[in-house]
């Protein structure tokens, strides 16, 4: 038997269960993984919550980890009991000792990346590639605004586009998450909870307003997003920190400067084998040359996965949260 958290309703964090379990063998194209690591995300709560329903009830949780390759499927090649790997999609069920998922979706972690290191930052990692190398493919000398600065995902995309040579200005909460942020290289920091973001958007850029703006926010701060932007710019909407945006005219980017706006995601750029491993090797390749360092600023043993959730949603974290099966 094995331990993994479920969920039979959706709700608080008081709907989640530490469950007894035999885990699945892998069918065909699969890999049993024993994770040694698990990555704690927002969409995790929006899975629990039902904004994202999950496909059954009850259902496992989580979707991102790390640990030893336990059992492979009939024809899976690529990997072999022992490996060292890591993941960031598949299905849910991630919570857990031993997580059963399509092969394709784990990578072999070179000897450099540690299990947490990994576990802590391939969502959000890989979130952060396709943002800022595809989404809006970044040269250097751009002025982007990205929200929630001082989070799993603002952090590394503080180090990286300082590493890009892009002026990143960062949406926080506090003046100990804007120290935070400017020292991952964050070029300015905002703090919504004091300043007008636009306002203080206008006078930073002298003007200019930003390249791309990169909101994970969601409800909230659209329009706001939305005005921070120069003409022809792009608004990149990843997540939904306060609820869907819906309900919009799109006639509102042409009033407000004929602009550009996309609603991406990992699994629309990692949707093969191949370009998932490109995606990581690009990460990878960041981590070891220490552009961009991981902060695993909380962990949190399985069973108190509800207090590791509560903090991540009431804003009361930083860095990346992982979870010890």
């Amino acid at each position: 038997m094995a331990k993994c958290i479920q969920f039979s309703r959706i709700g608080g964090s008081e709907v989640l269960e530490l469950v007894d379990v035999t885990p699945a063998d892998p069918g065909p194209g699969e890999v049993r993984v024993k994770n040694q690591a698990v990555g704690l995300n927002f969409i995790d709560i929006y899975f629990r919550t039902g904004l994202y329903p999950a496909p059954s009830l009850p259902s496992g949780l989580g979707t991102e980890g790390a640990g030893l390759v336990d059992a492979v499927g009939a024809g899976v090649s690529h990997l072999k009991p022992g490996d060292r790997v890591a993941y960031a999609q598949g299905p849910l069920g991630a919570y857990a000792q031993y997580h059963v998922l399509p092969a394709d979706k784990a990578v072999v972690l070179p000897d450099t990346v540690d299990v947490e290191t990994a576990a802590a930052c391939m969502l959000k990692g890989l979130t952060v590639q396709y943002l800022l190398r595809q989404t809006f493919p970044l040269k250097g000398g751009e002025t982007i605004l990205f929200h929630a600065a001082a989070g799993g995902v603002g952090s590394i995309a503080c180090q990286w586009a300082r590493a890009l040579g892009v002026k990143l200005i960062g949406t926080v909460s506090s003046p100990e998450k804007a120290a935070l942020a400017e020292r991952n290289g964050a070029w300015a920091t905002i703090d919504y909870t004091r300043e007008n973001l636009v306002d203080r958007v206008r006078e930073l850029t002298q003007g200019e307003m930003c390249d791309v703006v990169y909101d994970s926010v969601g409800k909230d701060t659209w329009e706001l997003s939305l005005d921070c932007l120069k003409p022809r710019a792009l608004m990149v909407s990843f997540g939904n920190a306060s609820g869907p945006v819906d309900g919009v005219n799109i006639g509102i980017l042409n009033k407000k400067g004929s602009l550009f706006a996309t609603r991406p995601s990992l699994n629309g750029y990692a949707d093969t084998r191949e370009r998932l491993e490109m995606m990581a090797r690009d990460l990878f390749a960041v981590l070891e040359s220490g552009e961009v360092k991981i902060d695993i600023a909380q962990r949190y043993p399985l069973e108190e996965v509800g207090k590791a959730q509560d903090a991540l949603q009431g804003r009361r974290t930083t860095g990346s949260t992982i979870l010890i099966p």
